[in-house]
């Protein structure tokens, strides 16, 4: 599978996320030159999070995430612990690299930043639209052209996520308007604005990272439809589908083998959870 969800800028994969805002902290922190030291399989599981970042984690501990790591602590036999820290700039020096917490939930497999586990999902972008509005399921649909349209994006430059570059290559861009996957932290829940867009009808159609597409629709006010974005990839090389995983500290790999232990273990109870808060997963 491609690096990540929310890694694309680019050449370079921009998205995901285990919540959107964390890939794009992470794209302004370089990788360790050196593995750390291996981290001692202690009975307390410490984990990093976003205090402010559903359907991902909050700090009550309402997000899937948090029900995930949760579960893996009970697996373990360990006791869970958080660090909060806004996924922002800096997140993850702040955080793991500094030692305040072991593990990260919800990375993008292809992150060389950290040591990931296996993948516990495989998720997708999805077009959410209303139930009145045309039905999209690809960039190739001719309608597009004519909708207002919205993307997430990280900086200013629209061409930083997989569907601003499929727009971009499709010569759709005056129409298009985006938002950004870090938002005005002193609101619930920043990314989640995107799909308030289109409940509210800023936008016709938006392309939105799977997981929260799914959670936020569903809680919409006004009737939404989740479509995944067909085909898988776009040509001549574009995925918009993307595993996700744990990530440790380089180095640590008798930590990650354990969680990743765990993960076999607990597999379909982590897809109940997903389920549960209407993660659109992929085979």
């Amino acid at each position: 599978m491609p690096k990540s969800p929310m890694m694309i800028a680019r050449d370079t994969l921009l998205l995901t996320l285990p919540g959107f805002a964390l890939t794009a902290a992470m794209l302004f922190e370089r990788p360790p030159l050196a593995p750390t030291p291996a981290a001692p399989l202690a009975r307390v599981l410490r984990v990093c999070s976003d205090p402010n970042n559903l359907p991902f984690s909050n700090a009550k501990e309402e997000g899937f995430e948090n029900r995930i790591a949760e579960l893996l602590a009970a697996e373990m036999g360990a006791r869970l612990e958080y660090t909060w820290w806004a996924q922002r700039r800096g997140y993850v020096r702040n955080s793991l690299k500094a030692r305040l917490c072991d593990v990260m939930i919800g990375v993008p497999t292809g992150l060389d930043m950290v040591l990931t586990t296996r993948p516990y999902y495989r998720s997708t972008y999805a077009f959410v639209s209303r139930r009145e509005t045309p039905r999209i399921e690809s960039f190739d649909d001719p309608r597009l052209k004519h909708l207002q349209l919205g993307v997430q994006i990280i900086g200013d430059d629209f061409a930083n996520s997989p569907p601003a570059e499929a727009l971009t290559h499709r010569g759709i861009v005056k129409n298009v308007r985006g938002y950004s996957v870090l938002g005005d932290y002193r609101e619930p829940n920043p990314p989640s604005r995107i799909v308030r867009a289109v409940s509210n009808g800023e936008v016709d159609v938006a392309v939105v990272w799977g997981p929260l597409a799914g959670y936020f629709a569903k809680r919409s006010p006004v009737p939404l439809r989740v479509v995944p974005v067909s085909p898988q990839i776009d040509v001549p090389y574009l995925p918009f589908v993307f595993d996700i995983a744990l990530g440790v500290r380089r180095g640590e790999t008798a930590f990650r083998d354990s969680l990743d232990g765990a993960i076999m273990r607990r597999q379909k109870d982590i897809d109940r959870i997903l389920r549960d808060y209407a993660v659109p997963l992929v085979p």
